[in-house]
């Protein structure tokens, strides 16, 4: 028996099928992140969107883990995955994330997670309160410089809007006065939609149609 052998073999984590616990804000703001990302990008087979998965960015170090509410990595194949290892995807890390902030998790988003993001050249860095009672004003982001982040700089809108740019996305990010977190495209002037609303929207233009006398499969 060779020495090679007997060693250990190292293993990441992987999804245990344990549901993860998250509040109410938390889990619609998560869905609302990855289901209007990933219909914004659909078109796009090099943009991959996910969140809540495990995603380990030092091989042989299975401590070396992370797992991002939303990320979006450019460059690497649109595919369903099971966790994401950073090593085996041509050394691609999140090219953004967003950390959805609790009373749990504000310590790590705001201290120890900058770091580690900072040190994986994510080059964008957002945290959201939906709560409103851990950061002031609940939306804030970071955009890395060198190997640290600054600050983003946000425009106040006369109704009380604050909009954080995002040019990694190429959208921004608003905080509507009541604390509402929703993606907005300056190109089409709209706001990026849930995959619900996405859904209901393309049913009430299809029933238009047909009350036009129209077949919508024929468009």
């Amino acid at each position: 028996m060779t020495y090679s052998s007997l060693k250990t073999p190292i293993v990441y984590p992987e999804p245990d099928g344990a549901p993860m616990a998250e509040s109410d804000p938390a889990r619609k703001y998560l869905a609302y992140g990855t289901d209007a990302l990933e219909l914004f990008f659909e078109d796009r087979a090099d943009v991959y969107v996910s969140g809540n998965l495990w995603l380990s960015y030092e091989r042989g170090v299975p401590d070396a883990v992370v797992s991002p509410d939303v990320f979006v990595i450019f460059g690497v194949e649109k595919r369903e995955r099971t966790s994401y290892r950073v090593w085996e995807e041509g050394g691609k890390t999140p090219d953004w994330v967003l950390e959805i902030t609790s009373a749990s998790t504000r310590h790590k988003d705001e201290k120890d997670k900058p770091d580690t993001y900072a040190q994986m050249g994510v080059t964008e860095y957002f945290q959201y309160d939906p709560t409103g009672d851990y950061l002031k004003p609940a939306l804030k982001g970071r955009r890395l410089v060198g190997d640290r982040y600054e600050p983003l700089i946000p425009t106040r809108f006369e109704d009380g809007t604050l909009s954080f740019p995002s040019q990694v996305l190429g959208l921004e990010m608003r905080l509507s006065p009541d604390g509402r977190l929703r993606f907005f495209n300056p190109v089409t002037g709209e706001y990026l939609r849930t995959l619900k609303e996405a859904e209901e929207r393309a049913k009430r233009l299809a029933d238009r149609l047909r009350s036009l006398g129209i077949d919508p499969e024929e468009i």
